[in-house]
Formats: structure tokens, sequence, C-alpha cells
């Protein structure tokens, strides 16, 4: 029989209830936003929006702090990295079906909606009273409306950012392997690259959104292309960002001499989430760019 580890039970938090806080009011703040904009009005939307945010950050700041702290005491049983194994790979699944919404969503429009419009499956009434003089095309460059756009294609900064992501996630990898055998240069060096690497990526894809709106008019007003275009790759930059965040994190750890091969879940835990993003990324840049 294995022998039973003492589970380390921590004091009463003060963390749980500021995050719902933080979480309340960036809804609140959000929504408040979004209508004073789309009534052109003045409000308080913006400010309890930033409020929130910034008790977000207290509240991630001090219960991270509160984590590592604990970590570095030994506090932490195996059972424990266990359960933060779990709680990692069901959060990376949730994301995964985060974004298979979102293809989901891009599927359905190209593959059956669009061809509906232009009469498939019997539609051709249908077609003939929504949009007569339809033609199934991807992408659409004209909006029922007559707004027009132009396809964004794949050579050029998206094949760039592409490899970009592609490079960063050897060298995560490598700076994991340097973790795993206590090469602390081999470690500093490549995850210091990853960071860059990511901020690159990052200012890529702002260049790549000005050059969408200002040259090609790819706009939120361009109808389902604009839409899913923009929401695509705008949460995928989200996640990168944060992403980055988190190497930034793991970087000043590892600077202040933290982690080590048998200590290392917070650093796991950061690459198998740039991983996901890289791999997401891929999937987005042949869907979306390519095809």
């Amino acid at each position: 029989m294995a022998e039973q580890q003492s589970y380390y039970v921590p004091p009463s938090s003060p963390w749980p209830i500021v995050g719902a806080i933080g979480l309340g009011l960036i809804a609140w703040g959000a929504g408040s936003t979004v209508i004073n904009i789309s009534n052109a009005e003045e409000g308080y939307g913006s400010t309890v929006l930033t409020l929130g945010i910034i008790v977000m950050a207290v509240m991630l700041f001090g219960w991270f702090r509160d984590q590592i702290n604990e970590s570095m005491q030994g506090m932490h049983s195996d059972q424990l990295n266990v359960s933060y194994k779990q709680g990692m790979s069901w959060f990376i699944f949730s994301e995964i079906m985060f974004f298979a919404a979102f293809f989901g969503a891009l599927f359905y429009a190209r593959v059956i909606s669009i061809p509906w419009l232009d009469g498939a499956s019997n539609n051709a009434m249908t077609a003939e009273v929504l949009w007569p003089q339809f033609v199934a095309q991807w992408p659409l460059v004209e909006t029922p409306g007559g707004t027009e756009t132009q396809g964004m294609g794949w050579y050029g900064l998206p094949l760039i950012n592409t490899v970009i992501l592609v490079i960063s996630s050897i060298t995560c990898h490598f700076a994991h392997v340097g973790l795993e055998e206590n090469k602390r240069k081999q470690l500093t060096i490549m995850l210091g690259v990853t960071i860059v690497l990511g901020c690159i990526f990052l200012y890529l894809q702002g260049a790549e959104y000005v050059h969408a709106y200002e040259q090609l008019g790819l706009t939120l007003d361009s109808g389902i292309y604009g839409n899913t275009f923009y929401m695509l790759t705008g949460f995928h930059g989200m996640h990168v960002t944060l992403g980055t965040i988190m190497l930034i994190v793991m970087f000043l750890r590892v600077v202040k001499g933290h982690f080590s091969p048998d200590n290392q879940f917070a650093f796991q835990a950061t690459s198998w989430y740039w991983h996901f993003v890289d791999v997401v990324w891929i999937c987005l840049f042949v869907l979306v760019y390519v095809i």
C-alpha cells in the first residue's frame, strides 16, 4: 500500500471574493460601455470596467504570490501537484472547446449558409428572396448592404507570424528541457527568446490589423467574413498576450532561482498553454488564411 501523504490545507483566503467582485465589475462595466458606445453618450461604464480590471490584477497578483510562497516552502504534496495538472488539463480542454465553437461557426457559414444563399439544397426560392444574384464564394467580399472589402491572403505577415510561433514553440520546449536537466543557462536563454518571439508576433498582428483596416477595407462591418476573421484572430491574439505574460512571470521566477526538476508545475503548465496557443494558430492559419 502506498504511503499516505499529508495534505496541506491553506488558511482562509480573501482572494476568491475579491476575484468575484472584480469579475462582477468587469461584466457591469463592459456592458455599460457597449451601451454607451451604441447610444453615443457619456457614461461611467469605462470607469467601472477599468476598476474591475485593476481589482482582478490585484487578486491575481496576491493569489499567485501566496501559491508561490507555499510552493517554495515545500507545502505542496505530490497529491496536490496531480490535482494541479488535472486542473490545467481541463482548463486547456475548455479552451479547445472555446475555439472549436468559433471554428464551427466558420464551417457553418462557409459550407452551409453560403451555398444555401446561392440556391443549394433546393433553396433557390429562398436565395432569390434573400439575396438575388448572389454568388457563393469565400471570402465574401460584399455584404447585402453594399459594403465591399478584400480578402486577407496567407502570404506575408500571416506566414511570417506562423513561422515565428512555430519557432517559439521549439524554443519553449528546449527551455523546458533545460529545466528538467537543470541547465539554468539554457532555460533562461530559450525562455527569453520565446518571450521575444511572442512579443514580435503580437506586434506583427497589430500591423496586420492596420493593413486590413486601411488598405483592404476589412473591418467588423465587412459581413460574415470580417466578423469571423477578427473573432478568431482577435481571440487568439488575446490568448497569445496572456501566454506571453505568463512566460514573463516564469522568466522573472527563473531569474530569482525558482523551479527545479522536481518542482516545476507552474513552468510546465505555462509550457502546455503556449504549445496549445501555437497549435490553435496553425489551425487558424490553414482554415482562415489558406483555404
